[in-house]
């Protein structure tokens, strides 16, 4: 019995271990905010630089504005107000490497104890001279700072970045299961086997739980993001779209009192839910503008956004509620035959 349900164990002890390991791994240091962020060039600027979980006031520290990977131009000066705020004077060179007149460059600090910060695009330089000369920039830049395993920091999202390991999982795990059902939905047109019908059932049901948590924890994610916990931002329209036209097919097998007749209709009817799925979460909200992380051009993942260590738990997760997921599928599926017996027995 055990043998041959390691992989419900396995996706129990994974979602276990997405959900402790990513409460309780503390959030790295960060730079919470620049001001001014936009600094003329020609000129010496000094800015404030406000830090997350730093400690500025406690080891030394370095800074630079980086263009690009071989382009950084080193603070002149830094003065330490406290552990989560400091000064920095750079002497802006009027003309800059780069062929645009306002120019977006990057702040990194590098910190004896909290090692290395980095907010991207957090000053533009305004009325730059574009020019090929870069000796004032051309600064290689070694990372002194001490190492420990933390999760990123990434701007305004601070400890909401958690979410990530909950959040996307269960649309990884949703897209899954609903593609089961929709297979044993083929499966029983082709065979009549009751058997897939009461198993598309079942993941069917399993995905309706899957999307309802899955917008319940992204309502949470927008309230800190965007301000409200609903937006009506394409992607978030589109996904309800989507779980009403599920929940739609829960209503049409349960209209039909011929459970052939509704088990044949259901069956096409999840074909064609899915298939319209695809568009609705993907295609669609990738066409317009988009609050949501990969839509509208908004980018999703990327070395900025998910690290090493946020994968050791992200992957995880993913794995563990996909199992979690035909689990609870294959247990609604088993619930959907036993109640159709006792239906069976009862008419007879």
């Amino acid at each position: 019995m055990i043998k041959g349900a390691w992989w419900k164990y396995l996706g129990a002890a994974l979602v276990l271990y997405s959900l402790i390991a990513g409460m309780l791994v503390p959030l790295g240091p960060g730079i919470d905010g620049v001001s001014p962020s936009a600094l003329q060039a020609g000129k010496r600027h000094t800015i404030t630089v406000s830090g997350y979980n730093t400690h500025y006031g406690e080891g030394e520290m370095g800074a630079w504005l980086r263009l690009s990977a071989k382009y950084n131009l080193a603070a002149e000066s830094i003065v330490v107000v406290d552990n989560r705020k400091v000064q920095l004077t750079f002497d802006i060179p009027a003309k800059v490497p780069s062929p645009d007149t306002v120019t977006a460059v990057s702040l990194i600090i590098d910190h004896m104890e909290d090692g290395l910060s980095v907010l991207p695009q957090a000053i533009f330089l305004t009325k730059c001279s574009p020019s090929s000369e870069d000796a004032p920039w051309r600064l290689e830049i070694e990372s002194g700072g001490a190492e420990y395993f933390h999760f990123p920091y990434r701007g305004r999202l601070a400890e909401t970045i958690r979410n990530t390991y909950y959040h996307v999982p269960l649309w990884f795990a949703l897209m899954i299961v609903l593609a089961v059902s929709m297979v044993q939905a083929v499966k029983y047109l082709r065979t009549r086997d009751p058997l897939a019908d009461q198993k598309s059932f079942g993941y069917a049901s399993a995905g309706i739980v899957l999307g309802l948590l899955g917008i319940a924890t992204g309502a949470v994610w927008a309230k800190h993001a965007w301000g409200a916990y609903w937006s009506f931002d394409i992607k978030q329209n589109m996904t309800a779209i989507a779980l009403l036209i599920y929940f739609a097919y829960f209503i049409l097998r349960s209209s039909l009192s011929d459970r052939d007749l509704a088990a044949k209709f259901s069956a096409v009817y999840n074909i064609f839910a899915f298939a319209l799925l695809v568009p609705l979460l993907y295609i669609i909200p990738r066409m317009v503008d988009s609050l949501h992380p990969g839509a509208g051009g908004n980018p999703a993942f990327g070395g900025e956004d998910l690290d090493n260590t946020m994968r050791m738990v992200f992957y995880p997760a993913v794995i563990g509620w996909i199992l979690m997921g035909l689990w609870i599928g294959q247990l609604h599926g088993r619930i959907r035959s036993v109640t159709d017996r006792i239906s069976l027995l009862s008419s007879k």
